[in-house]
């Protein structure tokens, strides 16, 4: 005779979560839509999300719109090579994609993130493959008791706990408070971040010697992640690959975008 307990336990825990379900219904994580089931999205908003998919440069992880082969750099990686090893996002930051990184960052939207760390996971399987450590882009102090969280530490925590790598919250501190980035084009967003990252020496044993894993939410012009790599090389990490939910196409990026994170 077949065990019944599994099935006595997942009706117990259907029931308890009724009253739940029933005050906070779940809704479509890009418009709020009311949907049967949590973390999902409605047909509409699913059809409006742009998966960054290959083939892709390898380095930049920039979509193609033909597969060159293997071991193809897009210009930008030739001509600008990043500090970084890889980066990759999982889908294009527009439409749904944007309203959800805007949710989470400032509407404080955390329940987003575990559905949004899946989906990273999905595209950046390869570099999870092979990191060590996950590590978020930090905000500075200041910032974040404003704000009482990170969102690139929600995904983060979560891409860590979904894939079982060590998480390393404080492993690189913000310790220049710089402006946002909104409205600055590509050399003031690098200058704004430059030398604004540092490895405290307590918390080095984290990084040293490992391959890291960054985590942000938005990848826009690269200068953001390019400084926390720097950062994190000078304390000793082996090497550091970058994964964010969205990206910013290179001729998709407009400084006067008040949107664009």
């Amino acid at each position: 005779m077949a065990d019944p307990m599994p099935e006595i336990k997942s009706l117990v825990h259907a029931v308890a979560a009724w009253p739940a379900r029933m005050l906070f219904p779940p809704a479509c994580a890009g418009c709020r839509r009311q949907l049967a089931q949590p973390g999902a999205l409605c047909g509409a908003c699913w059809s409006g999300l742009r998966f960054i998919e290959k083939p892709w440069c390898e380095v930049m992880g920039t979509p193609f719109s033909h597969d060159f082969g293997p071991g193809f750099l897009s210009a930008e990686a030739i001509a600008s090579p990043p500090p970084f090893a890889r980066a990759r996002a999982a889908v294009v930051y527009s439409g749904v994609a944007r309203r959800m990184v805007q949710g989470l960052k400032f509407q404080d939207r955390t329940d987003l993130a575990p559905w949004m760390a899946r989906w990273m996971l999905r595209a950046g399987a390869e570099l999870v493959a092979e990191a060590e450590v996950v590590v978020p882009v930090p905000l500075h102090w200041r910032r974040f008791l404003w704000r009482q969280f990170n969102q690139s530490a929600e995904l983060a925590r979560n891409v860590a706990s979904l894939s079982g790598l060590p998480f390393a919250p404080g492993a690189v501190r913000r310790v220049r408070r710089t402006r946002q980035q909104v409205g600055l084009g590509q050399r003031q967003r690098a200058e704004n971040v430059r030398a604004a990252f540092a490895v405290p020496p307590r918390d080095g044993d984290a990084i040293r010697g490992r391959r890291v894993l960054v985590i942000d939410d938005v990848y826009t012009t690269g200068a953001t992640v390019a400084a926390v790599t720097r950062a994190l090389r000078k304390g000793g990490a082996g090497a550091v690959d970058v994964l964010t939910f969205a990206r910013v196409l290179p001729g998709d990026f407009r400084p006067d975008d008040t949107d664009t994170i």
